[in-house]
């Protein structure tokens, strides 16, 4: 009896070692997957950087940048320094923090609601930000710039749907069905608001309004930055460590309540979240379609569902994702297409494939 418990106690520690070597194996792959999106996205910045009507070589880029940053207060001497350093370098960060954005909330959204589907789009974010801009626009509101009254409005009427859930999950259970049917009702009054305004406004300020309904990189410019990218940065952060309820959610409420979540106030607090992170994008960028959605898909193939890395994976992905667009954008046309219909053209594709392609069980 004392020697079958010992070759018992044996045969289970070898099992634990085996047990413990896979999943250092399995963090090493997903470690690595990470590095190399970094890389990825490094490497298409560098070359984003170059493409542009003004030809600029990447080691010109890199010696520009380099120069520049040992030397911030030095003035911009020639037009290839004006070039990359005013204009291009604010659209490449913009750009990098809108699509990580845009990513982390499309990732948190669907763990949270357990639905491939969710993204800041469903819950009628953007719909409301698109109409709060275009409002602007018509009117002429300004609040002492033309522009901040219209990020103004974007920001402050994309919080709206959220509100609407929120209240609406006062009076009834906060179920992730319930959250999507209401922010699609939201997003159709909205839509309609949306078209019934470009109807009534004058051609000029249609062809401006135009543009935040299909999302742009036009506009970006280094006084935009610091707020989206600290609301970007800490509400990454807040939902990272939100991980491990997000993880638990995703696993089904049922569950989610057995192990001491608060499934209805912790869905608010992360929709809560989800909404400033993703309405500090929309109001400066206008609505951009399916990193949100499809960026998170692509992640969950090489890191899987699991919040903890997920989340980082997806912010790497949304960025290199945008960024990638963003090259496209400019180089088949004389002039940038709209960040957001390059998008939905490389979004459209990817997403059928990952519909054939992936197992259901990653759910």
């Amino acid at each position: 009896m004392k020697l079958r418990k010992k070759e018992l106690l044996e045969t289970t520690d070898e099992d634990v070692k085996i047990i413990y070597g896979q999943y250092s194996a399995f963090r090493y792959k997903k470690i690595i997957a990470m590095v190399a999106l970094f890389a990825i996205l490094l490497t298409a910045s560098l070359y984003g950087m170059t493409v542009g009507s003004y030809p600029i070589t990447m080691g010109e880029v890199y010696q520009i940048i380099v120069d520049h940053l040992f030397d911030l207060g030095s003035p911009l001497e020639n037009i290839d320094q004006r070039v990359v350093w005013d204009q291009r370098m604010p659209r490449l960060l913009t750009a990098i923090v809108a699509g990580a954005g845009l990513a982390v909330a499309g990732a948190a959204m669907q763990s949270m609601m357990k639905n491939p589907l969710a993204d800041p789009y469903t819950t009628g974010i953007s719909s409301g930000a698109s109409f709060g801009a275009i409002l602007a626009i018509t009117f002429g509101i300004s609040l002492g710039t033309f522009e901040a009254a219209t990020i103004t409005f974007a920001f402050v009427f994309s919080l709206i749907p959220a509100t609407v859930i929120v209240l609406l999950s006062r009076f009834k259970k906060a179920t992730a069905a319930m959250m999507i049917l209401a922010g699609i009702s939201v997003m159709y009054i909205f839509n309609a608001m949306t078209q019934y305004m470009l109807i009534v406004s004058d051609a000029e300020k249609m062809a401006a309004a135009y543009e935040w309904t299909v999302g742009t990189l036009n506009k970006a410019s280094w006084s935009s930055l610091p707020l989206m990218a600290s609301i970007v940065v800490a509400g990454s952060v807040a939902l990272m460590i939100l991980s491990r309820y997000l993880n638990a959610m995703n696993s089904g409420d049922n569950y989610a309540k057995t192990v001491g979540v608060n499934v209805e106030r912790m869905r608010i607090i992360i929709l809560v979240v989800i909404s400033i992170v993703s309405a500090s994008v929309v109001s400066f960028t206008g609505i951009i379609g399916f990193v949100g959605l499809v960026a998170p898909h692509v992640t969950r193939l090489f890191l899987g569902s699991d919040n903890r890395h997920l989340i980082p994976g997806s912010l790497l992905m949304g960025a290199t994702m945008l960024v990638i667009c963003d090259i496209l954008s400019k180089s088949f046309t004389t002039t940038a297409l709209p960040i957001g219909i390059v998008t939905a053209f490389v979004g459209g594709p990817v997403f059928l494939f990952l519909i054939i392609r992936q197992k259901k069980e990653v759910w």
